[in-house]
């Protein structure tokens, strides 16, 4: 049959249950992602399938992990994405429902070099995607991506004999019990463990209590209708259950695990989210005087203490700051050797001895319990005001085509390199630096800055700002500067959320 995918095809046509329908949209920076139905069939994801087996054949591999998200359609996309794969030649271990992190693992207790997860993350009912990785740790970036696609595309796949297809069994079990070894309290940390139904509620608790917390459930129960909010940690509906369940039953501090399992968002006990980058500071301070000289990664969406604290300072302590994204970070985590790499939505990585270098959220809270472990005098509200302050917005995000994005946020970047050139200012402050490595990130003299980059796997432009003032300065970067900037830009919609 023809594996050159079509993308004319419409539903409840012979055409559509024969032919694939692949979107070229759907090939994001470094994961791919689709609306299941209107952009992508399942005679397409076999297709799909093929061209990855055909890139890893290129790459000198065939032994490959798939495992695949809890959604009402994940296990048909994941058994026609092994199709293609089999018809490509390679030996497929099947782990079943997972979440991504358990993939990631399968690669070192498996010792398979690939790994292609079906996931739509924390996306909408609706969307799927596949996120793949060569060489553990490491996953897809542009690159890769680039050319599987061109692969795919043009229908360019190979159909070879040979393949196979493994179910692996135990690799749950074994997933569980490695995570928690990262974490031994001496005390029972009272903890509410929310999943929003999603993949995570299969495995998370569990862990949490064989690192000695006393787990508290929320919404841990599979329900693919995801019938009380998207299992989002960055969303406002899920940190206000967290909030009220940490509340209501008086735990120390509350976990929110996104869909597919790799992101930890985190409430204290005192009900309030704290920020990816605010939690990857606190634990930076704690392995800093731990680990003299310790290299740290964070994203350009995270906060800017990390440059100017006076704990890292005093441990000696450096940062840098990269492109967004989980396999960006994870990459320039692994490239120069830093401890540990925090990104702002919740994706946190830990490099030998503290983890294997992949993004999990259960090695996340084992790293946050085992500081407030060390610390059993203090709560996780005061580590997070023991923090210098700072005044950081929500992620907003208004709507823009993925075909104009990249566009629009290059002239915002054009037009930002060339105020900063000028020595130009924003609400009376000088720009001091014009960060560029992913859509601009502005800095001013008082070390505070605005963000504005595209998304790299939805319709939309990012937007954070932070403040060294106060909060209403804060809202004034957002209202009187990059709003209204970004208004006079005709392809950018309706924000997710505003501050």
């Amino acid at each position: 049959m023809p594996f050159k995918p079509r993308t004319d095809l419409a539903p409840m046509t012979v055409d559509y249950e024969n032919e694939p329908l692949i979107r070229a949209t759907g090939f994001r920076e470094y994961d791919a992602r689709w609306m299941f139905g209107p952009d992508l069939n399942l005679v397409g994801v076999q297709a799909l399938g093929l061209g990855l087996g055909t890139y890893l054949a290129e790459r000198g591999e065939r032994r490959v992990v798939v495992g695949h998200d809890f959604r009402s359609y994940s296990l048909s996309i994941k058994q026609s994405l092994i199709l293609g794969l089999v018809s490509a030649g390679c030996e497929v271990l099947d782990i079943g429902m997972a979440v991504t992190p358990m993939a990631y693992f399968a690669q070192f207790d498996l010792e398979a070099p690939c790994v292609a997860m079906v996931t739509a993350s924390h996306n909408e009912n609706g969307w799927t995607g596949v996120k793949m990785g060569a060489g553990a740790p490491l996953t897809f970036g542009p690159d890769e991506i680039g050319r599987l696609k061109e692969i795919v595309l043009a229908g360019e796949g190979r159909v070879v004999s040979g393949g196979s297809v493994t179910k692996m069994e135990g690799l749950a079990e074994r997933y569980v019990a490695d995570a928690a070894t990262r974490c031994s309290l001496s005390r029972p940390i009272r903890v509410v463990c929310a999943c929003g139904n999603g993949t995570a509620g299969a495995f998370a608790p569990e862990a949490l209590r064989r690192m000695g917390a006393d787990v508290v459930e929320v919404d841990c129960e599979l329900d693919w209708s995801f019938p009380n909010y998207n299992p989002n940690p960055e969303d406002h509906k899920m940190l206000s259950a967290m909030s009220k369940a940490l509340k209501q039953h008086g735990a120390e501090l509350a976990f929110g695990f996104d869909g597919d399992g790799d992101r930890c968002g985190v409430v204290d006990d005192e009900g309030e989210e704290i920020f990816a980058d605010k939690i990857g500071l606190i634990l930076a301070r704690d392995l800093a005087p731990r680990y003299p000289n310790a290299r740290f990664v964070v994203d350009v969406k995270s906060t800017g203490l990390f440059i100017t604290d006076p704990v890292l300072k005093a441990g000696g302590a450096s940062t840098v700051y990269w492109k967004t994204g989980h396999s960006y970070i994870k990459r320039k985590t692994a490239e120069i050797g830093a401890l540990a790499g925090f990104e702002k939505s919740g994706h946190l990585f830990f490099n030998a001895p503290l983890g294997r270098g992949y993004d999990d959220g259960l090695v996340a809270a084992a790293a946050i319990l085992s500081v407030l472990d060390r610390n059993p005098d203090k709560k996780l509200s005061d580590l997070k005001k023991s923090l210098p302050m700072a005044y950081t917005s929500l992620t907003m995000s208004p709507h823009c085509a993925d075909e104009r994005k990249y566009d629009v946020v290059a002239r915002i970047v054009k037009a930002y390199e060339a105020l900063g050139a000028a020595g130009g200012e924003i609400l009376g402050r000088k720009i001091t630096d014009v960060n560029t490595v992913n859509g601009a990130r502005v800095t001013l003299e008082d070390a505070s800055w605005v963000l504005v980059r595209a998304s790299s796997n939805k319709p939309e432009i990012v937007v954070v700002v932070e403040s060294t003032r106060s909060e209403d300065d804060m809202r004034a970067l957002f209202r009187d500067e990059v709003k209204p900037r970004l208004a006079k830009e005709p392809d950018v919609g309706a924000y997710n959320q505003e501050i």
